[in-house]
């Protein structure tokens, strides 16, 4: 009986384990096996995509964005300090959604939301060499969609 229920809890374990890699973080970092087989497909993607097919919804520009996004841009030139460790992070673009370079191009930082407990969904995606902001896109809606941020 007690075999039967450590396999049971294995199992549930492994289940529990298994999922939380679907749709997960997309800051994370790939495995060996399936980065060859995720470049493979990106190419593949690129070499067969539109530039009109990348999840960029037009362009957007500096004056129009929230106070909050300009501070975010304000602090990714001067190279922080940023308000959340989570600033700064590798941005995967594993959907395709921004125009494709190689895996490391991308950076993430938080939009502060006003009256928010937590991050909220607003983000700066930059990409480029660090404290460099012209290559950079804003998202209100957790990256679903994108606007190019315009000089």
């Amino acid at each position: 009986m007690n075999r039967a229920w450590a396999f049971s809890c294995i199992l549930a374990f492994s289940a529990i384990l298994g999922g939380c890699n679907k749709n997960g973080s997309q800051n994370a970092a790939p495995e060996p096996a399936s980065a060859a087989s995720e470049a493979a497909v990106a190419a593949s993607q690129a070499a067969s995509a539109a530039p009109a097919a990348s999840g960029v919804l037009g362009n957007v520009s500096k004056a129009q964005l929230p106070a909050e996004a300009a501070e975010t841009l304000r602090l990714i030139k001067a190279g922080g300090p940023f308000p959340f460790s989570e600033d700064g992070v590798l941005f995967r673009n594993s959907a395709g959604m921004l125009p494709q370079h190689p895996r490391g191009y991308y950076h993430t930082y938080t939009v502060r939301t006003p009256g928010s407990t937590d991050r909220g969904q607003r983000r700066v995606i930059c990409g480029g060499a660090r404290k460099q902001v012209n290559d950079c896109y804003y998202t209100d809606d957790y990256y679903v969609s994108f606007k190019r941020i315009a000089d």
